[in-house]
């Protein structure tokens, strides 16, 4: 039902209207991650578009947006002060700060390299 309704499977735990749902989602990815939780429940959840790890959804969704950012400025270096686009700006000031503090895994950093990214 919440999908239905909000087209999407992420709930916070924070949403007052919805915090049960929202930590039994968690306990979901908690479960998955653990390797406990049963196949035919995998399988139900991954039928309806099921994030199981919404930070690294959350991580592709802005590369993403920089994607489509690239293709109509010809650059990534987007700004912070950018109104439009403001949070795409703040995420890439955080990945190049993740990146001078060797917290960034080689995968991610291969995927902005390969679209030209510009680390400083």
């Amino acid at each position: 039902a919440f999908k239905a309704h909000n087209r999407h499977c992420i709930v916070s735990t924070h949403d007052e209207q919805n915090k049960s749902l929202g930590q039994w989602v968690s306990q979901q990815r908690v479960l998955y991650k653990k390797n406990t939780l049963n196949s035919d429940r995998i399988q139900q959840l991954s039928s309806i578009g099921f994030i199981w790890d919404h930070l690294e959804h959350g991580w592709n969704a802005y590369f993403d947006q920089l994607c489509s950012f690239k293709a109509q400025n010809g650059h990534c270096n987007v700004s912070t002060l950018d109104t439009q686009n403001k949070s795409l700006g703040v995420w890439v000031n955080n990945q190049r700060v993740a990146f001078k503090k060797n917290a960034m895994s080689s995968n991610r950093i291969q995927q902005l390299s390969s679209i030209g990214f510009i680390w400083d």
